[in-house]
């Protein structure tokens, strides 16, 4: 297999405006019907569907290329070793890494809180030291630091939203102190598609010594994800929902810190030396890489990005944050719809979550996947934010590059279709 796929996206196109409609026809899944009606794809925060070159690049991989790399030095696996370590390559590009190898290959965003929280969280905090979250966050960015905490005796605590989940920096900033170790955030919330001020918290984490990770579960897809200019320490996301396979996803790290941590694997490939009781480390990456890797979905990830950056982020970003405020807009101004988190013109993407009155959340996305239209009912693994918002649960529509205004109008029928199947109109 050659290390050279590319997206079928030319160079050109990263000035270009985005087609939506033309890009569709490079996903195969969204040319189907759902019972009897044209799908709606909405459903992007939770997976995004993949194009032809994603899906053409894994079969290639696996009819022509298959092997495990590193350690073979037969034709097969220099060659998939080569494609692997090319998809490292282009995924540091795509985030503006320093460094090729302060990209750790993982199987998604939350394997790699979770490696974070083992490998830098046990080593770093100490009892009476602070993380800091908020209400906002995944369980997937909650969870792995309430663990965190037990283990080492930390305190947990929450920085301050506004009922749009708008972070108060004036509030962060006053809680900084010595004690504070970590700040853990979203970058683009899940729900309420509230996109956080990432830069401006690194600038003050860092006045205060304290580490910042942020989950970019959400903005990776969407944006253009700079984590040099953010001067993020660690930065986690999945390839899944970015056009990319499942099973596969990236921890971003600074070299110093990933150089300081240990491993939180252990295994084939890692090691540089094992005796019977001891053993030492390989270098970055590959330490943090124990065992035979997701080798066709890294190889598949590569492409995606390649795919992406070929449309241009800085036009996949308008797309999202255009398609969302209209969202906002049409379903806004339905009787009986409360949209949940910044209005249009605030500061968010394409993820727009509401309740129709009177409605449960799983009754609306029934009636509107009888329409074709797929979005998420329910609380969003973001149980405590369910709870900050008063609600049990929320419909959610998230939007992609190749998504349409059409595709919210229809969004926009399919729910006063629900709303007069139960008589609430």
């Amino acid at each position: 297999m050659s290390t050279s796929i590319r997206g079928a996206a030319t160079p050109a196109a990263r000035t270009a405006p985005l087609d939506a409609a033309a890009l569709r026809r490079d996903f195969p899944i969204l040319a189907q019907e759902v019972r009897g009606k044209p799908l709606v794809y909405l459903d992007n925060a939770a997976t995004s569907q993949k194009p032809r070159v994603v899906i053409d690049a894994l079969r290639e991989y696996y009819e022509t290329t298959n092997a495990n790399i590193h350690r073979g030095i037969h034709d097969l696996s220099e060659k998939s070793t080569a494609a692997y370590e090319d998809a490292r390559v282009r995924v540091a590009g795509f985030i503006n890494a320093a460094r090729p190898h302060e990209v750790i290959f993982t199987r998604g965003t939350t394997d790699g809180i979770n490696m974070l929280a083992r490998a830098w969280g046990d080593a770093n905090v100490t009892s009476g030291n602070e993380i800091l979250l908020t209400e906002v966050e995944h369980h997937s960015n909650l969870v792995p630091w309430q663990e965190l905490a037990k283990r080492r005796d930390a305190r947990l605590r929450f920085i301050p939203t506004d009922p749009a989940g708008v972070i108060d920096l004036d509030a962060f900033a006053g809680m900084l102190g010595p004690q504070t170790k970590l700040v853990a955030v979203h970058h683009v919330s899940n729900v309420l598609g509230v996109i956080a001020p990432v830069a401006a918290m690194a600038r003050l984490a860092h006045e205060h010594g304290a580490v910042i990770a942020i989950d970019g579960a959400q903005s990776a897809p969407h944006m253009p994800v700079d984590v040099q200019a953010l001067d993020v320490d660690f930065l986690t996301f999945s390839g899944h929902k970015m056009a990319g396979p499942t099973g596969i996803g990236v921890l971003y790290g600074k070299e110093h810190l990933l150089e300081a941590m240990e491993p939180a694997h252990f295994g084939g490939s890692m090691i540089r030396a094992v005796e019977l009781e001891s053993s030492t480390w390989a270098d970055l990456p590959y330490k943090f890489e124990g065992g035979t890797p997701n080798i066709a979905g890294a190889i598949g990830l590569g492409v995606a990005v390649d795919y992406l950056d070929g449309i241009g982020m800085d036009a996949i970003d308008a797309h999202a944050r255009q398609l969302g405020a209209y969202a906002v807009n049409v379903l806004s101004d339905m009787p009986g719809v409360t949209v949940h988190g910044p209005d249009a013109d605030g500061e968010r993407g394409g993820v727009v979550s509401f309740t129709v009155e009177d409605l449960h959340p799983h009754d609306v996305g029934t009636v509107l996947d009888g329409e074709g239209v797929a979005i998420r009912a329910g609380h969003h693994c973001a149980q405590p934010l369910m709870r900050k918002l008063g609600v049990h649960a929320t419909a959610r529509a998230s939007v992609y590059l190749y998504n349409t205004t059409d595709e919210i109008d229809c969004l926009v029928e399919s729910v006063v279709k629900a709303q007069r199947f139960f008589g609430t109109v």
